[in-house]
């Protein structure tokens, strides 16, 4: 039984893993835009960038360094700064490469890899997660999850348990989100292979996204900004 348990809970939280990674977002864009124009490596560097970020926003809620953020709005109104004037100039460099041949477009790994860090530890709402859902993975605790069904919830108790504040809960989630950034990238290299046309439409749309986010982002860090310094 106990085995069984363990398995389900990290299969649950590898579903939950992937349903963090799998969203539209700035991290996609990154990646979906080293795909298309540099290969699947520098695809999988890009989603590992915003892996890493993801652990080390991790370690800082165990020792609870990110709630910070929440304490002093003026941390937070600059990480929305930062990452909105990040987020526009990446879309800038993605719409330049989607002009550019193939052979102008530099094969480097590491470029996307230091992009989608550098963007996720400025992205204030990857920090609001391990703030919220984040710190709720960590605390340890049960969540018997069919026994909220209606009408079967009461002959499903029991079935599916998911235990909370485990190490097999967090393996499963990161590897959630393992499988994702290998698979993304992947697939969007097989579309590009069989149809040259992919490659820019998806670096003209992952710039479109990164402007898009990088205006809400500068909108969010003048409200927040604005609050903490108002006009006499």
């Amino acid at each position: 039984m106990a085995v069984l348990e363990a398995a389900t809970t990290v299969l649950a939280g590898a579903v939950f893993g992937l349903a963090i990674a799998a969203p539209p977002g700035p991290m996609n864009a990154i990646i979906a835009e080293e795909s298309v124009l540099r290969g699947w490596t520098a695809g999988f560097w890009a989603g590992l960038g915003a892996l890493i970020a993801d652990a080390c926003f991790f370690v800082l809620a165990v020792v609870g360094a990110v709630a910070v953020v929440e304490r002093f709005p003026i941390v937070r109104g600059l990480a929305f700064a930062i990452g909105g004037a990040l987020m526009l100039y990446f879309a800038y460099t993605a719409a330049r490469d989607a002009t550019a041949s193939t052979d102008e477009v530099t094969p480097e790994g590491s470029r996307g890899f230091r992009k989608a860090f550098v963007l996720a530890l400025t992205n204030p709402y990857q920090i609001v997660f391990w703030l919220t859902v984040g710190v709720g993975l960590l605390e340890p605790g049960r969540i018997d999850v069919l026994a909220a069904l209606p009408s079967v919830g009461e002959a499903l108790s029991g079935v599916l348990v998911v235990s909370t504040g485990s190490p097999t809960l967090l393996v499963g989630f990161f590897a959630g989100i393992v499988v994702w950034i290998v698979g993304f990238p992947a697939t969007l290299v097989a579309a590009e292979r069989r149809a040259t046309s992919v490659g820019p439409t998806v670096a003209y749309a992952s710039a479109i996204v990164l402007a898009v986010f990088g205006l809400i982002f500068l909108g969010e860090a003048t409200s927040v900004l604005g609050g903490s310094f108002p006009l006499v």
